[in-house]
């Protein structure tokens, strides 16, 4: 069975690869567990957030957006204390005030989730790249969205970590055409 090179034989990773990475998504408390997680990969691989996401998951109240909202010092030290998670103040900083962000998007689109596909109209954008080296680190798109969010408030959302997201969250299938799972998510 052939799969995109990037997940390895980590298991982990393969699991992933096959069963979440450019599933399309629909949910906003899932829409904002990808943000949290894409904006704490930045400059570190996915595999180590990957490894360390139910400890988030914990952390986090479950990714939920409302409850993260409304941090303040106290829990800042808190996750900066936690082993478990990337504990980098600006990242985690950034994360509360993206919930806030969040929260705004949803209260004026009626969901995160209209929003962001919105962008691509509410269909998944469909590559056919032949080679994980014909993959871009960002696109038109992801600047547009980027550019959007930063206006917004959003930080620590980057177009190449907007691109990321938009991979992993399906709104861009970017399997390259010999992977199995390139056909299953067309």
């Amino acid at each position: 069975m052939l799969r995109c090179a990037w997940c390895g034989d980590d298991e982990l990773y393969v699991k992933y690869h096959d069963e979440e990475w450019g599933v399309p998504v629909y949910n906003d408390k899932k829409h904002f567990e990808f943000l949290v997680l894409e904006s704490a990969q930045a400059g570190l691989s996915w595999i180590t957030v990957l490894k360390k996401r139910e400890n988030y998951r914990k952390a986090y109240d479950g990714f939920d957006p409302v409850k993260v909202s409304q941090y303040g010092t106290n829990k800042i030290e808190e996750l900066m204390n936690n082993s478990g998670i990337i504990r980098n103040r600006r990242k985690i900083e950034a994360s509360i005030n993206n919930a806030r962000r969040f929260l705004e998007i949803q209260n004026e689109f009626g969901s995160f989730n209209d929003f962001i596909w919105s962008f691509v109209n509410n269909k998944p954008i469909i590559n056919q790249w032949n080679e994980l080296s014909d993959v871009p680190s960002h696109t038109e798109l992801s600047d547009r969205i980027s550019k959007d969010l930063k206006k917004r408030g959003f930080k620590f959302l980057g177009t190449t970590i907007i691109y990321s997201y938009l991979q992993a969250t399906g709104l861009i299938n970017d399997h390259v055409t010999g992977c199995f799972r390139y056909e299953e998510l067309c």
